[in-house]
């Protein structure tokens, strides 16, 4: 198979990526610890990732999973659904600011081929005016992961998370003034050939809480500033991208597509995570399997479907070269 036949297999009919995200890992250890006091073992992290995966790829384009607990996922999403598989391990060592990449022991761009994956995702933190031989180092593992993309004839999906070496709060007020800069310029940078990359996953250039018409509290940006950082991160890249839900609420970030349409964002889909499925995981731990289930057959499904409807009327189809 071709890489376009792949990216036909993660697309919906129309060229739209709508895809669901659930390869957390420790974000969901951290979940499950919220609602009881032992660990979270191996069967309720694959079990919560099997439900939802049952439940709502069937109206997903594809699903983002983790080899680590959710290949019964993988097994158990719709016929129609595709499959992206994550090739990072989860976290950083949050005792330095380097947060290096690093590939999961016993995976292979071609092993994940071989698990039936059909794109391979990676996510890289990125500090653009961070340390140059850091920066060096990220950007010539990015090569390699491109390279054995390009081998093995397969897409590579990166998501970016950026941040900040000296700021520590990556939602507060200080991070939110050089959004814009740090998410368009790493845009920018890993569009370059070089890489290979074929979809970025990134994140909306502007904190919409600090946007006026959406803050609560303070104001940093008008509307037409937060518009000009979307045109400005459409105009970085010539790659098809996809926008990331960064566990912000599905309202908001329904409400933060049709904000980045209305700029002029041409972005290609979603691939959204907690802001679908996040309640599930209360559901699952405090009243069990039955519960979970109900609760993704009612908001889940409301959630996925609404974020959908809303994809439908701003996305643009993906152009892939």
């Amino acid at each position: 198979m071709t890489k376009q036949d792949f990216m036909n297999q993660l697309m919906d009919d129309k060229g739209i990526i709508s895809a669901l995200a659930f390869d957390q890992r420790g974000a969901l250890r951290r979940m499950i610890a919220e609602h009881q006091s032992e660990e979270p073992t191996q069967e309720q992290m694959e079990t919560l990732k099997r439900l939802v995966s049952e439940e709502l790829t069937q109206y997903a384009s594809s699903i983002l999973l983790d080899t680590e607990f959710g290949l019964p996922a993988a097994d158990a999403r719709d016929k129609e659904s595709g499959l992206l598989l994550a090739y990072e391990k989860t976290g950083y060592d949050p005792s330095t600011t380097k947060r290096l990449p690093e590939c999961l022991d016993d995976l292979s761009v071609k092993r994940i081929k071989e698990l039936g994956g059909q794109a391979v995702k990676f996510l890289l933190y990125y500090d653009v005016d961070g340390d140059e031989e850091v920066n060096l180092q990220k950007q010539v593992y990015m090569e390699r992961v491109g390279s054995e993309c390009v081998a093995e004839e397969i897409p590579f999906f990166l998501e970016i998370l950026t941040y900040d070496e000296n700021i520590e709060d990556n939602k507060g007020a200080e991070f939110a003034k050089v959004k814009a800069h740090k998410v368009n310029e790493a845009i920018r940078l890993f569009s370059e050939p070089r890489f290979n990359v074929d979809v970025l996953k990134a994140e909306v250039p502007v904190n919409m809480n600090y946007v006026e018409g959406y803050a609560k509290d303070e104001v940093l940006f008008t509307k037409e500033e937060a518009m000009q950082a979307f045109r400005d991160q459409d105009a970085a890249t010539d790659l098809p991208y996809i926008y990331l839900s960064a566990g912000v609420s599905a309202e908001l970030f329904q409400e933060t597509l049709k904000f980045a349409a209305e700029a002029g964002a041409k972005f290609n889909g979603v691939l959204c995570g907690r802001a679908t499925w996040a309640g599930s995981v209360a559901a699952y731990i405090n009243d069990g399997e039955e519960a979970a289930r109900e609760w993704l057959r009612t908001t889940g499904k409301e959630n996925i479907v609404g974020l959908n409807d809303v994809v439908a009327e701003t996305a643009v189809a993906c152009e892939f070269n």
